[in-house]
């Protein structure tokens, strides 16, 4: 079984296989942890995603992490919150599945995640880290090819509420 742990940290920083955005439809950059990791990871991110031809909401694309010290940059595109009864979660379970599913066929041992959806998307935090360990901690559960899974927590808050979703049974 894979290492799960949650820490406070900038993703753009982190010495990983693979760091996962959580990006917007077009892929080509926008607010947030989007934009922090494009500029930290150089304009040849930009071009790299511009070939991919944008990403719909559930589904996952891969590029090099050019300029980062992460080998690969894992580009998901979140939900937006509208209430919670239009498919969201299922939505989000998918983006989680769809980064594990390229981390594997890529041969990523090492991959970390931001809270996908909880910042402009507005999904609830609680509801969102839920969602993202329970989906990742059974993604993983069998695998031979990843090792370690990081969720980036950006404030003490967030890392308080993945911590204490990850100690309970």
């Amino acid at each position: 079984m894979p290492t799960i742990q949650a820490i406070l940290a900038d993703i753009t920083t982190l010495d990983v296989d693979a760091i996962v955005n959580a990006a917007n439809e077009s892929l080509l950059g926008g607010g947030g942890v989007d934009g922090a990791i494009h500029r930290a990871a150089g304009p040849r991110l930009l071009d790299a995603c511009r070939a991919l031809g944008g990403c719909k909401p559930g589904q996952a694309k891969i590029t090099p992490g050019f300029d980062l010290r992460a080998r690969h940059v894992i580009a998901t595109v979140g939900p937006v919150w509208r209430g919670g009864d239009r498919g969201e979660a299922e939505v989000l379970r998918s983006c989680y599945l769809q980064c594990i599913e390229l981390a594997e066929a890529n041969g990523i041992a090492s991959i970390a995640f931001p809270a996908i959806s909880t910042g402009v998307y507005g999904f609830p935090k609680k509801q969102a880290a839920e969602i993202a360990i329970q989906t990742v901690s059974h993604a993983v559960e069998g695998t031979a090819v990843i090792a370690e899974v990081v969720f980036c927590c950006f404030s003490q808050p967030d890392l308080d509420q993945y911590r204490s979703i990850l100690m309970q049974p």
